[in-house]
């Protein structure tokens, strides 16, 4: 008898590189996509699959509804049949604002407070009472913040410059802003003299504004003149502006500005927790909410447990199955009051996957963006596990994934490629992993570590003495200098700390390439992202004697008709969305004028269509070729230089952001995890790199789960041996052989992967 088979239907995909494939996915299995970074995985996944299932379910609810909820344009495709409904867990880093806490990213903060109203002792109110958002509840001290962070006045002012001289040293407050500007025209200060040969009553009112009762106009000079305007003090408007507000929100100042020229410190009055003390007075089993929030899950599970209230083992009960998700991922070490910017990206990784688990829906499609990125090997195995217990509720689980662990645990495989970019956008294979032949993938699945037996010496070392930063446990670690180093261990076991914080803070002249995201958009292209846009476009504008501004779709140069965008968005009302190619520039962006101009026989549009590799043969200016070389040996030599970020994939992405900081001149260069996304034929590149930095006398520090990269480094220091309380102490400390006899996690993985590369 005919079987019919549960599968998802994909006809004539044609997203960015998709050259017109069709696929079938079965229902129900892990299915893991692979291939080269930007052979098409996420234009399938992300950009196909996961946005109609979007759009579909969003065509459920009535117009009014739908003109609220985002809208989807249909992808460009024949044909997509048997979709489910969608839960994508991406690759993008954890958002949130300073306040953003585990417990208040996995929502398990109202339940706690809920616990408190209803069964806590003295009774204070109503569940809202119980936050820091909230105007009873923030302290009133720190307004909710849990420090106290103040200006520092020797870090804002130079008191031997002057106003113009740039006396302050907060940008903001500057001269290069309005504000330093309206300080130097508003009358009141000479903007000529040093601050400290002010008066005293005149230095006071710049610093500190007037004194109690009084007010000092300062006219701020507008195109209509002088405008009345009060002068508050430099420092209680810094205090206004910068201090009593959520930073993360301001745009052109970041809150590591602020805190650069403040002192901050615990809040003597809340002690950290943001909470009013009459909050704090509320307890359960004779701990307020405060030391509930900051115990290990491990000892929440048990206290929550042993609520015997019949109103409170309800609540507790609902909080209980988000609890128990993080610990089984291996989580159990963290906090509730854990801010989540303080989180490794193994555990930020971990936390974002758990807070998808739990449902008790099924038949649903999860899709994950390199759920095993930021992961050491013994957390994958871990991860894997999670995956197939998924699986089993009768769910389809979608991956991109470049682990050979995960691809292994796959059920059926598919590779895209064969190549990356225009070379990619074919299936190149799809089925079981045994029958997986002649394919970048194939290549690698008996895939055996090379093990460095020839390490460079080192005669001298960084120090770091005591260091104790968040789980740091007072180490005192020696860092051999001019060599390739890996620092390992698993999440949370105080890398970052060590290398980004304890290290950094003794050698600050460290290039240190982190893992935040770089900023990408529409408008943001290989050129102006590497710093040569500005110089292609001073080229032009020398050799035709027209403003530099004309070869810029931002500016002068922009198509009339579509604004620089290429496209054009027509208001369809309630209907699904449109993007047309702008028909007056043939979707390049600019305007006749600026195309008629032409440099060595090519113009703007031409110049941004040639690749890296093209473009490292047509410039002569140093500057430019230097740039474009650094894109070239981190393999993105097959990208143009008019491609903008917004369609770049993760692991372009992240090589994009490598050689933007490679090509700053430095001696020491620190990296925290540079195979993220990457492909396991990319991580040859990517070392090559890293050792002709070393090999021109640099000393190369990377932050490393990959164990290609630990094995290919001259020395190895590993920290554990867990998380959180359990790490913070260096386990090991060596070279990659000596390393094969060690009793460590990262030995034991680092051995398998030696002797038994099945």
């Amino acid at each position: 008898m005919f079987e019919v088979k549960d599968e998802i239907i994909l006809r004539g995909l044609k997203e960015n590189n998709l050259k017109n494939i069709d696929l079938n996915i079965p229902k129900g299995k892990i299915i893991v996509f692979t291939g080269l970074s930007g052979s098409g995985k996420s234009s399938v996944v992300f950009d196909t699959l996961a946005t109609e299932s979007r759009r579909l379910m969003i065509l459920n609810y009535p117009h009014y509804v739908r003109y609220q909820m985002p809208r989807y344009e249909r992808p460009q495709a024949d044909l997509m049949q048997n979709l489910s409904p969608v839960v994508v867990v991406e690759q993008r880093p954890l958002g949130g604002n300073s306040r953003s806490t585990v417990g208040t990213y996995m929502d398990i903060d109202p339940l706690i407070r809920l616990l408190f109203s209803r069964i806590g002792k003295p009774s204070i109110g109503s569940a809202t009472e119980f936050s820091s958002h909230s105007s009873f509840g923030r302290c009133p001290e720190c307004s909710g913040f849990g420090e106290v962070v103040a200006p520092d006045l020797n870090k804002i002012i130079d008191f031997d410059k002057s106003l113009r001289d740039y006396a302050v040293r907060f940008k903001p407050l500057s001269p290069s802003g309005w504000q330093g500007n309206w300080m130097m025209t508003c009358g009141l200060f000479d903007p000529d003299i040093p601050i400290k040969d002010y008066p005293e009553e005149k230095r006071h009112l710049l610093l500190y504004g007037p004194r109690a009762g009084e007010k000092v106009n300062a006219p701020f000079h507008t195109k209509h003149g002088p405008q009345k305007h009060d002068w508050d003090g430099l420092l209680p408007r810094f205090t206004r502006l910068y201090i009593n507000r959520d930073i993360t929100k301001l745009k052109g100042v970041t809150q590591d500005d602020v805190l650069a020229v403040s002192t901050h410190s615990l809040c003597p009055t809340c002690q950290g927790s943001g909470l009013n003390p009459k909050v704090l007075e509320c307890r359960i089993d004779g701990l307020n909410i405060a030391e509930y929030d900051q115990l290990e899950l491990t000892e929440l599970l048990k206290e929550l447990g042993n609520i015997k209230d019949s109103m409170g083992e309800a609540i507790a009960h609902q909080a209980i199955p988000h609890i128990k998700q993080l610990v089984e991922m291996g989580l159990g070490y963290l906090s509730l009051s854990r801010k989540m910017g303080t989180l490794s990206g193994g555990e930020a990784q971990r936390v974002k996957i758990a807070r998808h688990l739990g449902s008790s829906l099924n038949n649903i499609t999860y899709i994950f963006d390199e759920p095993s990125a930021g992961l050491h090997p013994e957390e994958v195995d871990m991860l894997i596990q999670m995956l197939k217990s998924l699986k089993e509720q009768h769910n389809t689980v979608i991956i991109i994934e470049h682990d050979l662990s995960v691809i292994k645990a796959a059920d059926e495989i598919i590779e895209m490629g064969p190549g990356a970019g225009v070379d990619g956008g074919e299936v190149v294979y799809q089925g079981k992993l045994a029958e997986l032949k002649e394919s970048p993938t194939a290549a690698l699945l008996n895939h055996k570590l090379n093990i460095n037996k020839n390490p460079r010496n080192s005669n001298d070392y960084f120090t770091i003495i005591r260091a104790s930063n968040h789980n740091l446990k007072n180490i005192n670690v020696t860092i051999p200098k001019n060599v390739l180093v890996s620092i390992c261990g698993v999440s949370g076991s105080g890398k970052s700390s060590l290398m980004m914080e304890a290290f950094s803070e003794s050698y600050p002249e460290t290039i240190m390439v982190g893992q935040r995201s770089i900023g990408i958009s529409s408008r943001s292209t290989l050129a102006t992202y590497m710093g040569i846009m500005d110089d292609i476009r001073s080229i032009f504008s020398k050799e035709t004697g027209q403003p530099a501004g004309l070869f810029s779709f931002n500016s002068l140069g922009a198509c009339p008709v579509c604004k620089g965008k290429g496209v054009i968005t027509p208001d369809v009302a309630f209907a699904d969305p449109v993007t047309i190619e702008c028909e007056a520039c043939d979707g390049t962006r600019y305007s006749d004028e600026a195309l008629s101009y032409r440099y060595q026989g090519k113009n703007i549009i031409e110049i941004l269509q040639l690749t890296i590799d093209q473009a490292m043969n047509y410039f002569k200016i140093p500057k430019i070729i230097k740039r474009v070389n650094t894109l070239k040996e981190v393999g993105l030599e097959y990208l143009t230089l008019g491609q903008t970020t917004s369609s770049l994939s993760g692991g372009e992405t992240q090589r994009l952001k490598l050689a933007s900081h490679l090509q700053k001149e430095g001696q020491i260069y620190l990296l925290d995890e540079p195979s993220l996304g990457l492909h396991t034929k990319d991580n040859g590149k990517l070392l090559d790199v890293f050792q002709n930095l070393v090999n021109k006398g640099n000393s190369v520090i990377i932050i490393e789960h990959n164990l290609d990269f630990i094995a290919a480094s001259d020395w190895v220091i590993e920290l554990g041996s867990g998380g959180g309380k359990q790490g913070g102490k260096i386990i090991f400390e060596g070279t990659p052989e000596e390393m094969l006899y060690a009793e460590t996690l990262t030995a034991k993985w680092l051995k398998d992967g030696f002797k038994n590369p099945d």
